[in-house]
């Protein structure tokens, strides 16, 4: 048996068994399972305020999209309109995601290449990031029910862009981001950066097309299609499904009509590359959304509640690894009665979701190379927790 993990709060853990001989090996069965954090059970009992205060602390890698999905929730359940802060809010979620998908390029992906990952090349991108809030919102009071006192400093958020945009372009592409199947292997062949030097492999004939999950894509992004899924079934949160079938959320559900993906689609079709390529087009077309929402910031102050009587909501926000929802019921005092949340993982790691769909059936040489494999799959998929992966022959 062939096993590795990695710390973490929740898990996911994949077990394979291997068919075949010495010519080749098939994973004949693939479970997943996924060991989910109960942190949002924290939440009850708390003001609404507190709850939105209290979600990044809780779930730190994507704290903002969290505490935005949690704001959200709150204000639909109490009646407040924030649609003026929305797109200071996209601007946030944006940054953050884009944090994410650096900390990959030059952690997970070096991993993947066997070579030493490299942290501390992180620094100046997540200097840039962390202005952004205060940049915003110079009391740092954005995440709240309502939104904080917005006053953007337009001069500084285009510098710090600037600065996102460079260590981009030093950092992940080494030049221009490839635009189209052709130019992703002439930019993996020059092996420029940690990122080039994976597509390289991914591209390889045994790679590409690998992993292939045929699972849908998952469109939905209306709160109250998530706020109907989410009260009216408990198991949802553990069980999502899209129109009674798994789903996958994330960069290719986001990314699926760029031209690099749909060039690298029609080249090698699912797996892999695709997940990848996908991936590729996040991080160059995160910075031209967070352009356009720096141009259309105005000054907000808080948006106060309508209705006096709470209820119930459901917020949404954009991760790195795919769509948050959060839904909750308010009691008579204000405070959160219950609450649930489906996150990015729930889909992409579910019993019969994308990876489990892609391992299974999947060739492989034997049960190093299972593992390699599957790890890679895992890395274009970039669960929220631990993976843990065992091999049975």
């Amino acid at each position: 048996m062939s096993t590795a993990t990695l710390p973490g709060e929740g898990s996911v853990s994949v077990r394979l068994w291997l068919d075949g001989g010495n010519d080749g090996k098939a994973i004949r069965r693939a479970e997943v399972a996924t060991r989910r954090p109960r942190a949002v059970a924290a939440l009850v009992g708390r003001k609404a305020e507190e709850a939105v205060r209290l979600a990044p602390l809780l779930f730190s890698l994507c704290g903002s999209a969290q505490g935005l999905a949690v704001a959200r929730a709150c204000e639909a359940a109490l009646g407040i309109d924030a649609t003026p802060h929305e797109t200071a809010r996209a601007l946030l979620t944006d940054a953050e995601a884009l944090d994410s998908h650096g900390w990959q390029a030059v952690v997970e992906w070096p991993a993947r290449l066997g070579a030493p990952p490299r942290p501390a090349a992180l620094r100046d991108l997540r200097a840039a990031v962390s202005a952004i809030m205060p940049t915003l919102y110079p009391a740092r009071d954005g995440l709240r029910p309502g939104g904080g006192v917005l006053r953007p400093d337009t001069a500084a958020l285009q510098d710090i862009l600037v600065r996102i945009t460079g260590w981009l372009g030093t950092t992940v592409f080494a030049g221009p981001p490839p635009q189209d199947a052709d130019d992703l292997a002439r930019w993996a062949a020059g092996g420029g950066s940690d990122a080039a030097r994976l597509a390289s492999r991914l591209l390889s004939p045994d790679l590409a097309g690998w992993g292939a999950c045929g699972t849908p894509l998952l469109a939905e992004r209306s709160p109250l299609w998530y706020a109907t899924a989410l009260s009216g079934n408990p198991s949802f949160a553990a069980t999502p499904r899209y129109k009674d079938a798994p789903a996958l959320t994330g960069p290719l559900e986001r990314q699926v009509d760029h031209p690099l993906v749909v060039s690298v689609t029609e080249r090698f079709g699912d797996g892999l590359a695709r997940l990848f390529a996908a991936r590729l087009a996040d991080l160059e077309e995160l910075p031209r959304r967070m352009e356009a929402a720096i141009a259309d910031l105005r000054p907000a102050d808080p948006a106060t509640a309508g209705s006096s009587r709470p209820g119930e909501g459901c917020g949404v926000a954009e991760t790195a690894r795919g769509r948050l929802a959060h839904w909750l019921r308010l009691d008579g005092d204000g405070r959160l009665a219950e609450a649930r949340m489906v996150a990015p993982t729930d889909w992409n790691f579910a019993a019969d979701g994308p990876l489990a769909r892609g391992l299974a059936g999947a060739e492989v040489r034997d049960r190093d190379d299972a593992v390699d494999r599957a790890r890679l799959l895992v890395a274009m998929l970039d669960p929220c927790v631990a993976c843990g992966i065992e091999v049975h022959e």
